[in-house]
């Protein structure tokens, strides 16, 4: 299989779907690995990273999605992504399509198998969300607490006294 991993084009989003060890293992495993250029960089891995571990580096998104059978993402396809799916394509990402119905429906009408990681069960738990609602649990309150310094309209409050 044709594994593609394009950079995450949405606001504030600096992860990455797939690792260098991952892709390596990929690669291991028999299947072609294309990673956008820079894919990687908001996480910590370059280009040459994943090279090492057997992936093809390509420059532009359209190349990885006109050439994997498998896009693998962090976030939910953006509105300039949706003409570069195609029919048969599966895209293994975080959808929460509740509230997105365009996307819902361009994910329909390209006839994309799209396979949503919040969706990923293993007896009663959702491995794929939980270690997510962790991150954010933990946030919330780093967050909170910035928001109680004078700069940001609080009370000037440390939180740790």
């Amino acid at each position: 299989m044709i594994i593609g991993v394009p950079k995450e084009i949405k606001s504030n989003e600096n992860r990455v779907a797939l690792t260098p060890s991952g892709a390596a293992a990929l690669r291991r495993a028999g299947h072609t690995v294309l990673v956008e250029s820079k894919a990687g960089s908001g996480s910590g891995f370059f280009n040459g990273d994943y090279e090492a571990g057997g992936a093809t580096v390509l420059d532009e998104a359209a190349d990885i999605f006109q050439r994997a059978d498998l896009i693998m993402k962090v976030k939910e396809p953006q509105t300039q992504e949706y003409a570069l799916l195609r029919p048969g394509q599966i895209l293994f990402t975080y959808l929460h399509l509740a509230p997105e119905p365009v996307l819902t429906e361009a994910l329909l009408e390209k006839k994309v198998t799209a396979i949503a990681y919040e969706t990923i069960r293993r007896g009663n738990t959702l491995p794929l969300l939980t270690p997510m609602s962790e991150v954010a649990g933990r946030m919330a309150v780093q967050i909170g607490v910035q928001y109680l310094t004078k700069p940001f309209g609080g009370k000037g409050i440390l939180a740790g006294g």
